[in-house]
């Protein structure tokens, strides 16, 4: 028997707990299969409904739009990768080498984690590459910050903070530079396969390049100080 994660959401999200049943659980595997090829923006309950073998009334049971599922999935998705650091790094003590962890975690593709068998983890790292930002600009981010819907987040930037801090508490910019170390994973992820001339990993197309370049960004930083 397989041990299965369990992530707590946001009950704000969602309608109905999508978690609480095969055609929710049908509704998160199968959007994220065709936000994945599709795209976000062709994505329509309509075609979900359709992959699924469903109704489209029976999708906005679960979730008043796509934006919010969309919401839904980031936020799934960054209290998952908190959960994977968390673990990759409980048994070490050395701040900076806990560090050089996180950073790879952050820049290497994912693999699909059986723990959770309704979410392809590593569809959705893609997702989060091409479209995660989506979930936040937009005209209501202000309404959505709120209702706490990026908290996950926040919190996985909380927790790279710390570990930075560890490293030199006298940095000043650790949530800065750890939404940086995030964002920028993601960046030249995708300049690298999408717009290599934005990066100078377009030849290789090699992640080691990319920790290698956040490596070098992160502790000439915090060497400094």
């Amino acid at each position: 028997m397989k041990l299965q994660l369990h992530i707590k959401m946001n009950e704000a999200l969602f309608l109905r707990n999508p978690e609480n049943s095969e055609l929710g659980k049908n509704i998160l595997k199968h959007s994220v299969q065709l936000i994945g090829k599709t795209g976000f923006e062709a994505f329509t309950f309509k075609k979900l409904a359709e992959d699924i073998g469903t109704t489209e009334a029976g999708i906005y049971r679960y979730f008043e739009n796509k934006h919010k599922l969309l919401v839904y999935l980031t936020a799934w998705y960054w209290a998952w990768l908190e959960f994977q650091i968390s673990f990759h790094t409980n048994n070490m003590n050395e701040p900076i080498e806990k560090l050089k962890r996180v950073i790879k975690l952050l820049a290497t593709a994912v693999e699909d984690d059986e723990k959770t068998s309704y979410i392809d983890e590593s569809l959705l790292y893609k997702i989060i590459i091409a479209e995660g930002s989506k979930a936040y600009l937009t005209k209501q981010v202000g309404e959505d910050n709120k209702q706490q819907f990026f908290k996950p987040y926040k919190d996985l930037c909380a927790v790279v903070g710390a570990i930075i801090l560890a490293c030199c508490p006298t940095y000043k910019y650790p949530k800065s530079l750890a939404s940086t170390i995030i964002e920028m994973a993601h960046f030249q992820n995708f300049f690298m396969n999408n717009l290599p001339s934005l990066t100078d990993f377009g030849e290789s197309k090699e992640e080691s390049e990319i920790i290698a370049f956040l490596n070098d960004l992160v502790f000439t930083s915090l060497e400094k100080k």
